[in-house]
């Protein structure tokens, strides 16, 4: 998921790959910072899992619990 991330950064932003690369890591990195944990493993899950054979499960785990952490975060802004 990441390398398809990275392409199309570079493709958007008409950067090279590895400036691209650096780009999506810088924000990545950032996200799992200031991220609850649980969102940010959710988050590494999701991305280590995408495009491996057999990690359905693993893949639709990290959503579920991304979806999860997302209703409770609407909940504070006012959303049911």
């Amino acid at each position: 998921m990441t390398s398809e991330i990275v392409k199309m950064v570079a493709k958007k932003a008409n950067l090279s790959e590895s400036v691209a690369q650096t780009a999506v890591d810088t924000v990545l990195n950032m996200l799992k910072d200031k991220l609850p944990p649980s969102i940010g493993d959710a988050l590494n899950t999701y991305l280590a899992s995408s495009g491996t054979k057999g990690s359905a499960k693993s893949k639709n785990s990290a959503l579920g619990e991304l979806g999860n952490v997302a209703g409770a975060l609407g909940g504070l802004f006012g959303k049911k």
